[in-house]
């Protein structure tokens, strides 16, 4: 990799400057960390570098979940601005999400992978309809969250994230939609979930890279340098765009388009499980 001539790059440049785009702005459009459509690609682009197969996906996810750090972060700014994120939510939940996350890092080198593929596609599913079918309510909820249930669900979103590069918006905002909190204010505190998610996975694929020795071209961990580079500015830019959006969209629109994205990833899980 590290021989090739610059021009030998330039394609792979471009692509992942024009996915770097839609990354960000459905980063902040619904709260999610872009993982869903930078770990395809990036999957894509270090299989044509001809990167080790055994590393491809470690290398991918570990990457994307490093990217989406500063994304989750401008998406989290941007929605403070406008008063919809509720930082409580990180006292147990994040918490519990933090266990999550590196005992789903954990799994990713010990788990079927097809297994968690079909039980994603079905979890995201069930949460699409939920998200379609239920009118968002104008009057004020005050949001019920019990200790013991925000320790559970904070654990199994960070345990169903690591394994898949994501932030696991596509979990927390139904959640968070089914506890009270209302689409905006759900897509806000999602982020802000979104953001601790990303940055332990980050932590748990770096660390989980060098103790592997994995040695991979321009990485460190599993971490690839020139992706981190090129992503980060754009998607950060674009997160912002995004969040800004969705405050100037109608409500009860917002949660039907977000039900329809859930089911098209639910979708495309599936499709992933009956080709893997």
């Amino acid at each position: 990799m590290i021989s090739l001539l610059i021009n030998d790059y330039l394609s792979y440049i471009i692509m992942m400057l024009l996915a770097a785009i839609p990354v960000g702005f459905f980063a902040g459009l619904f709260g999610i960390g872009g993982g869903l459509i930078s770990v395809p690609f990036l999957f894509f682009i270090f299989d044509l570098l001809e990167i080790e197969k055994n590393y491809l996906m470690h290398l991918s996810v570990g990457t994307a979940f490093s990217i989406t750090i500063m994304t989750s972060l401008a998406s989290v700014l941007t929605h403070m601005k406008h008063n919809a994120v509720n930082l409580d939510i990180l006292k147990i939940y994040g918490l519990a999400v933090i266990f999550g996350v590196f005992a789903g890092t954990f799994l990713a080198a010990n788990v079927n992978t097809k297994f968690l593929i079909l039980f994603f596609s079905i979890i995201v599913y069930f949460f699409s309809v939920y998200l379609f079918v239920q009118k968002e309510k104008n009057i004020k909820i005050i949001p019920n969250f019990s200790f013991s249930i925000k320790i559970f669900l904070g654990f199994v979103s960070g345990l169903i994230s690591a394994p898949m590069g994501i932030t696991g918006a596509m979990m927390n905002v139904p959640i968070l939609k089914y506890f009270g909190y209302e689409i905006k204010m759900a897509i806000g505190s999602a982020a802000a979930v979104g953001f601790v998610i990303s940055l332990f996975g980050s932590i748990g694929f770096f660390i989980s890279g060098l103790a592997l020795d994995a040695n991979l071209p321009l990485s460190v961990g599993f971490i690839n340098i020139p992706a981190f580079l090129i992503f980060v500015p754009i998607t950060t830019f674009m997160a912002r765009v995004g969040a800004n959006t969705v405050h100037n969209m109608d409500r009860s629109k917002i949660q039907k388009y977000f039900g329809i994205f859930l089911f098209l990833i639910a979708s495309k899980f599936l499709f992933e499980y009956f080709n893997h």
